[in-house]
């Protein structure tokens, strides 16, 4: 019996120590969780294990990088994750993408899928957006002084793209378009978010 009690005790105490130890794999993400600005390669591979798998990942106008991708195999909670060099492999950032309909991760209350209201509600105010149908389509532009513009606590940033498995209208698309995200065609043509970066700051 007193025995019995002990293992208790000792699963009681010990249980919290694993609890706050083990890495999150879903819910808000901050400039701290689940990767840090100090965060390597290496770490982050200790931290998630078999749930770090290194890839060639997609990057601007068909180029491709070496990056570190979190839950591969659950596309609700995949994290892909960029280094600042070869060398030190220090993560500069991740981007969430649209490899679900949504995503167990969110952004300033933002997730993947969300709609333009949403993000609109989030910022506080309209804020612009780049014409679509090219390399850097759909990104948001200027948030006009909104509450997604500012740098989150411990000086991250947040850039957020829009989509839609639909063809654009004409007066929406190309690299000179700067579109308002309450202008009344944008809102008809519902775009969601399809991607959702977080960039550390340099040191």
């Amino acid at each position: 019996m007193v025995r019995n009690v002990a293992v208790t005790v000792l699963i009681a105490i010990v249980s919290p120590a694993f609890a706050q130890t083990a890495p999150p794999q879903e819910g808000p993400i901050t400039c701290a969780s689940p990767i840090a600005r100090d965060d390597t390669e290496a770490s982050l591979k200790q931290r998630y294990g078999h749930d770090a798998v290194v890839q060639d990942l997609s990057g601007a106008e068909g180029e491709t990088y070496k990056g570190l991708v979190l839950f591969p195999k659950a596309t609700d909670r995949r994290i892909e994750i960029a280094f600042t060099d070869d060398k030190a492999r220090r993560a500069a950032g991740f981007t969430l993408r649209d490899t679900a309909k949504t995503s167990r991760w969110t952004v300033g209350g933002i997730s993947i899928g969300s709609s333009l209201a949403d993000v609109q509600k989030a910022n506080g105010k309209p804020f612009f957006v780049a014409g679509f149908e090219w390399d850097y389509g759909g990104f948001v532009t200027d948030w006009k002084g909104g509450t997604l513009g500012r740098p989150m606590q411990g000086g991250c940033t947040v850039t957020i793209r829009f989509d839609r498995k639909s063809a654009a209208p004409k007066s929406l698309l190309g690299d000179a378009v700067k579109v308002a995200s309450d202008n009344a065609t944008l809102v008809k043509w519902a775009p969601v978010v399809a991607e959702i970066g977080v960039n550390f700051p340099e040191k």
